[in-house]
């Protein structure tokens, strides 16, 4: 007798920089979701997708749960906390490194309305001695009547595969929602804007990671040539921010569009020809209207 098909949805929540985008690449076994070590990293609900012969799984890594200082800060936590009531399973992720900070107290509270059941994920498991999980497990258990608690290193795939069997036994039995070898529902436009942006965010410091975005404004792809051309624009807030993108003679500009290229090329398949601009467009976070021209809120919003 087969086992049935299982199918479901499963948001990956936390405090910023905790690893929720690492582990989903880990799952995923390749990268949709942008990785960096500043906070606020994911700005958007991402998708990935993972499937086997007994189930797919659709994992929402969403953005990092903050106290907001700007209108895309509000939308990003609203983003996140709204998610909790659409899927079947939360995955609430904390740093075992970091340990309980008041933002997982938010977030507990927030889960408490929810009757959606949730795992407590304890990452970094690798950097911390076993000794200090035990009562860093308990503190958690004491807040809230977690469904499952998984310890995990998501860098180094440990425990990652227990994660994966206990989520799938949490999922109801279901379609296969997608075909079995995509792993994101998002356009290619988004990953590469998105792959744009984090090597921004690794090549730049302070307040500039945060003052960007990024708009694909064309792509012309020649199929039979396996070529693209991509001209996007990167969107920042003040004139002095747009001299660090661009940098000395360029020099910024031309390191961001390189590593950018490299990885959108391993991403298509296809040769990639990449052509950047820099925008000021000031105050940009907390415009509405920008908000919803880059993507952050529903044009109906």
């Amino acid at each position: 007798m087969t086992k049935p098909f299982k199918s479901g949805f499963v948001a990956i929540v936390g405090r910023p920089n905790v690893g929720k985008s690492t582990l989903l690449n880990q799952v995923l076994g390749q990268k949709i979701a942008i990785m960096s070590d500043k906070a606020q990293t994911t700005r958007n609900k991402i998708h990935g997708i993972y499937t086997t012969d007994q189930e797919q799984i659709i994992f929402i890594d969403t953005p990092g749960i903050h106290k907001p200082r700007h209108r895309l800060g509000e939308v990003m936590t609203a983003m996140a906390i709204d998610t909790l009531n659409e899927v079947d399973l939360v995955l609430f992720m904390i740093d075992a490194v970091q340990g309980y900070g008041r933002g997982d107290q938010f977030i507990i509270d927030a889960l408490k309305k929810s009757d959606t059941p949730v795992f407590l994920v304890v990452n970094k498991i690798d950097q911390v001695h076993p000794d200090q999980l035990l009562p860093l497990i308990d503190k958690y258990r004491n807040l809230f009547d977690f469904a499952e608690i998984v310890p995990v290193s998501a860098l180094r795939a440990q425990n990652v595969s227990t994660l994966l069997e206990q989520t799938a036994s949490y999922l109801p039995e279901g379609p296969k929602y997608y075909p079995e070898d995509q792993v994101t529902d998002h356009p290619e436009r988004f990953v590469i804007s998105e792959l744009i942006r984090e090597k921004i965010l690794q090549l730049t410091h302070d307040e500039v990671p945060h003052s960007i975005a990024v708009t694909i404004d064309q792509m012309k792809v020649d199929e039979q040539r396996n070529k693209a051309e991509v001209q996007a624009t990167i969107i920042v807030e003040r004139p002095s921010q747009k001299g660090i993108i661009i940098g000395k003679s360029g020099s910024m500009l031309k390191t961001i569009g390189t590593r950018a290229r490299k990885e959108i090329e391993t991403l298509t398949g296809d040769k990639i020809f990449l052509e950047l601009w820099v925008k000021v467009d000031r105050n940009w976070r907390d415009k509405d209207e920008e908000l919803r021209n880059f993507g952050y809120i529903n044009k109906e919003e």
